[in-house]
C-alpha cells in the first residue's frame, strides 16, 4: 500500500515529569505514595513547582507505541494537543526526534500541556499524579482528513473515549481512514473507561474498526461474561482481528475466526510500564509488513520483554537486532 504513513495514532500527548522524593516530602505534599491520580490544574502547578531535580521524557500509551514504531523504521504520526508552552514544545520536538511526525499545531489558548508528575520515592516507589490538560480536549478538527488519507494503519487510544469530543474524532478518524484503503484499530487501554461508555465501545469496535488490541481484563470488560473464552468469541463475532494480552500467560489472537496462541517466557518485570504499548507497537510492525498471526505475536511479546527489562516506557535497545536474534524481522 503506497501511503505516506504506515502507522498514524491518536491519543494523549503527556510529558512524564519524574524527580526524588522521600517519604517526608511525599506526606507533607499530601501525595498518596505508589498509586496513579489524576489532579487539576491548581494541584498541578502546586506539585510541579515541587519538583526538585526533575526530568521529563514525552509520554502517553499511543505516543509510547508510535515512538516504539518510530525505532523499528516505520513511517508515522500522531495527532494529539499541546499547548504552546515549554512542555508542549518538548513534546513535539520529542515526538519528531524518536521518528514520528507531529501533525498538529500547538494550540494557543487552552489548557497547558498535559503532564504526569511522577515522584520516585527511595524504595523505587513511584506516585503519579496525572493532570489531563490540553491533551483531553482532542476533537474532530484535530482531525485531518490529509493524513488519514494517508494512513495504512490508524491506531486510536482507548483513553481519549472519555469524552463526547474524543469520540467523534475517533469516528471521524477511523471513517476517512477506511474510506481512503486504510485500517483502523484500537487499544482499548481501560477496562473502567469501557465500563462508562460499553455501548458506544462496541458500536465503534463494531461498524467503524478492523482490530482492537487489549490485555485479558479490557477484552472480557466488553461483554463481561465472567469468562474470558466467552468474552473472547463474543468480540471476535463483531470484528475481524482480536488480540489479546495475558501477561506471562502469553497471547491469544483471533482473525476471522482463526485462532493463534502465542507463547512467551515469563519474567520478573524491573518495570512494567509501556509493556502494552510496546506489544502494539511490535504487533502493528508485523501486521503492516504483512507477516501472519503468530510472527505478529511473538514481535509484539519480543518488544514488550525489552522494555519492563529497564525502567521507562519506551524501549532501549535495538528492537530491530532483537528481532533478528529471533529469527524475525
Amino acid at each position: 500500500m503506497n501511503k505516506k504513513f504506515e502507522v498514524v495514532g491518536i491519543g494523549n500527548a503527556i510529558v512524564d515529569v519524574i524527580a526524588p522524593a522521600d517519604d517526608a516530602f511525599l506526606d507533607q505534599m499530601g501525595i498518596e505514595k505508589g498509586i496513579m491520580q489524576l489532579v487539576e490544574r491548581d494541584r498541578a502547578e502546586v506539585l510541579y513547582a515541587a519538583m526538585d531535580h526533575r526530568s521529563q521524557s514525552p509520554g502517553g500509551s499511543v505516543a509510547n507505541t508510535l515512538a516504539g514504531i518510530g525505532k523499528l523504521g516505520l513511517a508515522s504520526a500522531f495527532i494529539g494537543r499541546v499547548k504552546d508552552d515549554a512542555l508542549g514544545r518538548f513534546f513535539i520536538e520529542a515526538t519528531e526526534v524518536d521518528g514520528c511526525a507531529y501533525v498538529n499545531s500547538a494550540t494557543e489558548g487552552g489548557e497547558p500541556t498535559s503532564r504526569s508528575m511522577i515522584f520516585v520515592s527511595p524504595d523505587g516507589e513511584r506516585s503519579m499524579n496525572t493532570y489531563l490538560g490540553n491533551g483531553a480536549e482532542l476533537d474532530s478538527d484535530d482531525v485531518d482528513e490529509a493524513v488519514c488519507a494517508e494512513a495504512q494503519v490508524m491506531f486510536l487510544e482507548g483513553y481519549l473515549f472519555d469524552k463526547p469530543k474524543g469520540k467523534e474524532a475517533f469516528y471521524k478518524a477511523a471513517r476517512l481512514t477506511r474510506e481512503h484503503g486504510g485500517r483502523a484499530g484500537i487499544a482499548i487501554s481501560d477496562p473502567f473507561c469501557v465500563d462508562r461508555h460499553r455501548a458506544d465501545f462496541l458500536d465503534l469496535i463494531e461498524n467503524e474498526l478492523d482490530f482492537v488490541i487489549g490485555n485479558e481484563a479490557e477484552i472480557r470488560a466488553l461483554y463481561r461474561n465472567d469468562d474470558l473464552e466467552a468474552d473472547l468469541a463474543a468480540v471476535s463475532q463483531i470484528c475481524s482481528l482480536v488480540v489479546c494480552t495475558r501477561s506471562g500467560d502469553g497471547v491469544t489472537i483471533m482473525r476471522e475466526g482463526h485462532r493463534t496462541d502465542v507463547s512467551v517466557e515469563k519474567i520478573v518485570p524491573m518495570d512494567a510500564t509501556g509493556a502494552g504499548d510496546q506489544f502494539a507497537a511490535g504487533f502493528l510492525y508485523g501486521l503492516v509488513l504483512g507477516h501472519d498471526m503468530e510472527t505478529c505475536g511473538k514481535l509484539g511479546a519480543i518488544a514488550a520483554r525489552e522494555v519492563i527489562s529497564h525502567y521507562g516506557a519506551r524501549p532501549e535497545a535495538d528492537i530491530r537486532e532483537l528481532f533478528r536474534n529471533h529469527g524475525l524481522g
